[in-house]
């Protein structure tokens, strides 16, 4: 037990803190890479929201006509039953 309390000297704890120095100066290597990650995929997401919004304009002008459509159609059944009706009790 004595020859291990020994064996620490100020060398040692040198060179134990210069490689956790190392470790750290690594790991804050890899965080930058992961930030260069997230950058590039917020990019990603910002040309797929781009997308998926021309996308929903585009079925929401269909949505317009086909409802445009569906009225216009509607009324004509309509005006065409009022019409039907009235030649039947003049008739």
């Amino acid at each position: 037990m004595e020859a291990m309390r020994q064996s620490w000297s100020d060398d040692r704890l040198d060179g134990l803190s210069d490689r956790v120095d190392r470790g750290f100066r690594h790991v804050d290597e890899r965080f930058e890479q992961v930030d260069e990650r997230f950058r590039q995929v917020d990019a990603r997401f910002d040309r797929l929201e781009g997308c998926m919004e021309a996308g929903f304009q585009q079925m929401n002008d269909r949505f317009d006509r086909m409802q445009q459509t569906i009225m216009v159609t509607g009324g004509g059944i309509i005006a065409t039953l009022i019409a039907a009706c009235v030649a039947a009790l003049a008739g």
